[in-house]
């Protein structure tokens, strides 16, 4: 099953890059091991794809926790991403802006969840969901990484929030 999502994402990213309907089949480095760090594929189970300009950004237990990866696909390369990664948090549902700055992110530590920020030229983390007393999950940053949706449940219903990268809601007429 983790090999026939690695080569949906490859056909996905192949389709964003060269702009047609239909995309086609590249193939980007590989490394059995999880070691190579310009290595796209591995041996490990890559997750939750995400594809923005020229970014692929995903979960791998490469490392044996769930850790986020940054793919440049023009580069071919893996970009770092220090201080993100950490081994008491669980993480899922990546999301990348076109330009590759801003990485959301749901965050899990201690069973309290939240939606976490990660600029990738400063390396600081942001939780923009810090005071909001409910559970968040599948966050989406937008294109210029200036808004992120996400789902919330506040009541045991799931409704879709919509905030500013600060931290701050948007409420829509």
């Amino acid at each position: 099953m983790a090999l026939e999502w690695r080569w949906l994402g490859l056909a996905i990213a192949a389709a964003g890059l060269t702009g047609c309907m239909g995309g086609r089949l590249v193939r980007y480095p590989s490394d059995i091991n999880g070691v190579n760090p310009s290595s796209l594929n591995s041996g490990f189970a890559e997750r939750s794809p995400h594809l923005a300009g020229s970014y692929l950004v995903f979960i791998s237990d490469r490392r044996g926790s769930q850790d986020i990866y940054l793919y440049n696909l023009r580069s071919r390369q893996s970009l770092p991403l220090p201080g993100l990664n950490s081994l008491d948090t669980i993480t899922s549902s990546p999301s990348v802006s076109d330009d590759g700055q801003w990485v959301a992110f749901a965050a899990s530590r201690q069973g309290r969840s939240r939606i976490l920020v990660y600029n990738t030229r400063t390396r600081q983390i942001s939780d923009i969901t810090g005071n909001l007393p409910a559970e968040v999950r599948s966050p989406m940053i937008s294109a210029d990484g200036r808004r992120i949706t996400f789902e919330v449940n506040r009541n045991g219903q799931w409704d879709i929030a919509l905030f500013t990268r600060q931290g701050q809601p948007i409420n829509l007429p």
